[in-house]
């Protein structure tokens, strides 16, 4: 179910009104069913998918409290290995097989080649076939079939076992609350990929009626609206465009172009977290922020903080630091970056393009750690500039004014260079649109369905999102009679310059 249809505003009021009328035993029953209905719009055949999953690791989470030493350890393993298998399957079987039959053909062994491409291809469509999928015959159609949200529920399980095993969290003894804890609606499929510490807890507790939580779930939720419908589904119809045909555009298309969908992702894929976040808010429940003004930061390691907050903190805690983090020389750091990133990459998509995408940003971490280094040996350590006198939360470096925003750019334009292969069809594609931009003339016409009013309304809603991460513009919630001239102001803006076309949210597919 798509949060920017009809559908969902009907569904979201009834489980909600529903969810204030009956007593805890009730509310979180009825979350459950919710969750359940809301995931099987998709695919319904796919919950068994979910629910096997949600078996296997409820009842790895009894075990590793009852068991000790290597048999803890295997059970932990069993866990791991089902749901990755499980992801691996669906969503990488056709990347893999691909790769390996290349490398047999270039090493001259053309029968294994058709071989494991066989049957790999009819282990696949015989699995399909058992969930109704009637009509695949290839896996190379996998992402069109690929269980919704896998890549986050995925590792929104994991997490708990992992952290039972490390003794940081309980078992938890109730199936159905655990269930809900993998199947909560509001982030089911698009995160945040929320910790058993901050969430399980809370779906023991009942929660009074709170007006201010609603309203300022609410109005999360709207501006959520607004980011999706509005900006970045327009912006989407001059993306889409010159990405569907990079071979047709000039450079001061794509540029553009480029430059749009790096603010159409952010809008995108932060909107669903406001929604996510707002509808939760609205009940009680508090889910981890995802997005903190990722295109503000001075650098590309402060970005990844700022950026699906959620996921980058999973890479760091369970497979950074086992890795052995900075704790194990630098050349080694320099490594784990590296994988971090490459794995980062893959688990967006099964496209080399991902993994470039990863690449890229893991060799900006590298970069940057060399050149902390290396101003630390000067004797430029980066506490050491003056405080900018700037609103911006979470700033870890002091620097003047001139110099942070030249770094606010500088971290932008690289941003900007790696989503061109995280958009792009295909690495042929990113390199093409790259040497477009690097060739481009500002005398070429701007190719776009959009016209010149709405490329500038674009800009000018950019210009306005730009100042809310400033913090120049507020989104008021404690005066009622604000909230109520504000969320019916966004209302309206919404409805009349929202882009209603049923565009799925990007991450969906992840």
């Amino acid at each position: 179910m798509l949060f920017n249809s009809l559908q969902f505003l009907v569904y979201f009021i009834i489980v909600t009104l529903a969810y204030y009328y009956l007593g805890w035993s009730g509310r979180w029953r009825l979350l459950l069913l919710a969750s359940v209905y809301f995931y099987m719009v998709f695919k319904p055949a796919y919950i068994l998918i979910l629910g096997l999953t949600i078996g296997i690791d409820y009842l790895a989470g009894l075990w590793l409290e009852k068991t000790q030493g290597t048999a803890r350890r295997r059970v932990l393993l069993l866990s791991l290995i089902t749901n990755i298998g499980i992801l691996v399957f669906f969503k990488y079987i056709g990347f893999f097989t691909d790769n390996a039959a290349t490398l047999f053909d270039l090493a001259g062994l053309h029968d294994v080649a058709q071989t494991v491409t066989s049957f790999s291809s009819q282990v696949f469509v015989a699995v399909l076939n058992l969930f109704g999928q009637s009509g695949i015959t290839s896996f190379k159609d996998n992402l069109s079939i690929l269980p919704i949200g896998l890549s986050f529920h995925t590792f929104q399980a994991m997490s708990y076992t992992i952290e039972v095993y490390r003794g940081h969290q309980k078992a938890e003894r109730h199936f159905g609350i655990y269930a809900l804890y993998v199947m909560f609606y509001p982030q089911l499929v698009a995160g945040p990929i929320e910790r058993p510490q901050n969430v399980l807890w809370q779906f023991h507790r009942y929660f009074r009626y709170d007006f201010e939580n609603v309203k300022a779930g609410l109005m999360q939720m709207a501006f959520g609206f607004f980011k999706k419908t509005v900006i970045a589904d327009r912006l989407a119809m001059t993306v889409n465009q010159a990405y569907t045909q990079p071979d047709q555009q000039n450079g001061l298309t794509m540029l553009v172009a480029t430059f749009f969908f790096t603010f159409q992702i952010y809008c995108d894929f932060s909107g669903y977290s406001d929604i996510a976040i707002g509808a939760a808010r609205v009940m009680g429940f508090d889910l981890m922020e995802n997005f903190r003004a990722p295109y503000l930061a001075q650098s590309v390691s402060e970005f990844w903080r700022r950026w699906h907050i959620s996921l980058s903190t999973w890479f760091r805690d369970y497979v950074y630091i086992p890795l052995g983090g900075s704790r194990k020389g630098e050349s080694r750091q320099y490594v784990n970056l590296l994988i971090v990133f490459l794995i980062s990459g893959l688990w967006h998509g099964p496209n080399w393009t991902y993994v470039i995408w990863g690449g890229l940003n893991g060799f900006y971490q590298v970069l940057a750690v060399l050149r902390e280094k290396a101003l630390a040996r000067f004797g430029f350590p980066a506490t050491s500039f003056q405080r900018i006198h700037l609103p911006i939360p979470d700033r870890p470096t002091h620097l003047p004014a001139w110099r942070a925003i030249l770094n606010t750019v500088l971290t932008f334009g690289l941003i900007m260079l790696t989503w061109v292969f995280f958009r792009a069809a295909s690495v042929s594609d990113a390199l093409l649109i790259l040497h477009r931009i690097a060739t481009l003339s500002l005398l070429e016409p701007i190719r776009s369905p959009l016209n010149a009013a709405e490329m500038w309304f674009s800009l000018v809603l950019i210009g306005l999102l730009l100042l809310k991460e400033y913090h120049y513009l507020s989104i008021p919630t404690r005066h009622t009679g604000r909230f109520y001239l504000l969320f019916t102001t966004l209302i309206f803006v919404i409805y009349f310059f929202g882009v209603f076309n049923a565009n799925q949210f990007i991450y969906f597919q992840f």
